[in-house]
């Protein structure tokens, strides 16, 4: 049983308006003290840790990502396209994906977040050609020795291009094989790992990639295991015209017609909602994960954050894909989000604590995961801290304000359960400019491959 006091910070965000000014005490892998303003710990200290020139945080959470997609950053075939042919430019070349290169993939990415000041990362995963069925096992194992908290999604896609869908047929899996490896899943790595890092969630890609029977026997399984529910959703007006031509309705509705509405799910995007659906959504505490840097990239809209919250949705951040962002930056999509919501609403009406809201318990409320997101006793030790030590921030007079509106992007210390991932700004777990080599050589064999 050691104790360890965080003593001292610059500035501090708890998520929960607690006051920690003067830091927090953790004991193994719990948060056990907030000390507030002139205070001192009542708990025996075993070690200190001086956060004089950091700003303190929750470790941020990331509720959506594609980690496979860091291999196709700045794609040639891809760029200055819309979703749709976005998606059809890229399919071919993820087609050719080893696990080899997905692995490194997947690596590069938890590390890039946990640089970042991101302790929870949840993927979603749905790309399966035949070289890749184990893909979430992949992802499971590399998370675990990085010592990284994870919601993994058993991504799917069943339709092709053949059967009205939009990918290419070497991508897809038959429904019965998505059935019976979803729940193969959910009893090898759903919350079975000692330090509770894991956990597994069910996530048809998007309602132009699957069947309505795969959609309702997938809620029925995750209702069965009691595990999450995970897809893209009103993304974009074309998804909107799709639903409708294909399903004679719009993507909300046919989401309640096979079995997914509820607090067990959350929705990548959420941009194209009308009034009445965003009332539904909160009334069910359906989540939904803003992710504004793709969103911007692919010109698809801006999420209606306040108007979901105000009916009751719980609201998360994500980076999204790689591939659409184009980086893993969990901090700087803090600042995205600030940005592109003072588009929609009034300066005065989306701070940057709002922003801060999102990395945190947002998203951890969005995961339905009551043990992160905020400072608080009893919460796990998942911590970031920020220097402002950069010339961005020099003539900056509110440190938490700064972290977000002078464009932090690189975080100091980072402690995932207890255990330090980062410190000085470097990543503890192994030789980063090795594994950016490997990364590198990987995404151009990927794209040479095709």
């Amino acid at each position: 049983m050691t104790t360890i006091w965080i003593k001292h910070p610059r500035a501090c965000y708890t998520a929960n308006a607690q006051n920690a000014d003067n830091g927090i005490v953790i004991c193994n892998d719990r948060i056990v003290e907030l000390v507030a303003s002139g205070q001192q710990p009542n708990t025996v200290i075993d070690q200190t840790w001086d956060a004089s020139e950091h700003v303190l945080l929750p470790g941020l959470i990331n509720s959506h990502h594609h980690f496979y997609q860091t291999l196709t950053r700045a794609c040639p075939v891809a760029l200055n396209k819309k979703l749709f042919p976005w998606l059809q430019s890229l399919y071919p070349v993820w087609a050719g994906l080893t696990p080899e290169w997905h692995a490194v993939a997947t690596e590069l990415a938890l590390v890039e977040l946990l640089l970042s000041g991101c302790t929870t990362a949840a993927d979603h995963h749905y790309l399966f050609p035949q070289a890749l069925n184990a893909a979430i096992d992949q992802q499971a194992e590399i998370a675990l020795r990085l010592g990284m908290r994870a919601t993994l999604t058993r991504g799917s896609m069943s339709l092709s291009q053949e059967d009205g869908g939009l990918p290419p047929k070497e991508v897809v899996q038959t429904e019965q094989h998505i059935l019976d490896d979803s729940e193969r899943l959910i009893r090898r790595w759903h919350q079975q790992d000692e330090h509770g890092l894991l956990e597994i969630a069910l996530a048809p890609c998007s309602p132009f990639s699957v069947t309505q029977e795969l959609m309702s026997a997938t809620a029925e399984l995750a209702q069965q295991y009691r595990v999450g529910l995970h897809t893209h959703l009103a993304e974009t007006e074309d998804e909107n015209a799709f639903c409708i031509a294909q399903f004679g309705q719009r993507p909300l509705d046919y989401l309640e017609s096979v079995g997914w509405l509820g607090a067990h799910t959350w929705l990548a995007h959420g941009i194209h909602f009308n009034r009445e659906e965003i009332q539904r959504l909160g009334q069910t505490g359906t989540g939904i994960c803003h992710c504004p840097s793709s969103n911007m990239v692919l010109a698809s809209g801006i999420c209606p954050v306040n108007e979901l919250q105000q009916a009751g949705s719980p609201v998360g951040l994500g980076v999204d894909g790689s591939a659409s962002n184009d980086h893993s930056n969990l901090m700087q999509e803090v600042r995205q989000a600030l940005l592109i919501q003072r588009l929609r609403y009034p300066a005065d009406a989306f701070s940057h604590l709002d922003a801060l809201q999102l990395a945190t318990k947002g998203s951890a409320s969005v995961l339905n995961r009551d043990d992160i997101g905020e400072l608080a006793v009893g919460k796990k030790a998942d911590i970031a801290l920020f220097k402002l030590d950069e010339p961005r921030f020099s003539g900056a007079h509110d440190a938490l304000a700064a972290l977000v509106l002078c464009g932090a992007q690189r975080a100091d210390a980072v402690m995932v359960n207890g255990s330090w991932k980062v410190q000085q700004g470097q990543w503890l777990g192994g030789d980063i400019k090795e594994l950016m080599q490997r990364h590198q050589s990987a995404a151009e064999q990927l794209l040479s491959a095709t």
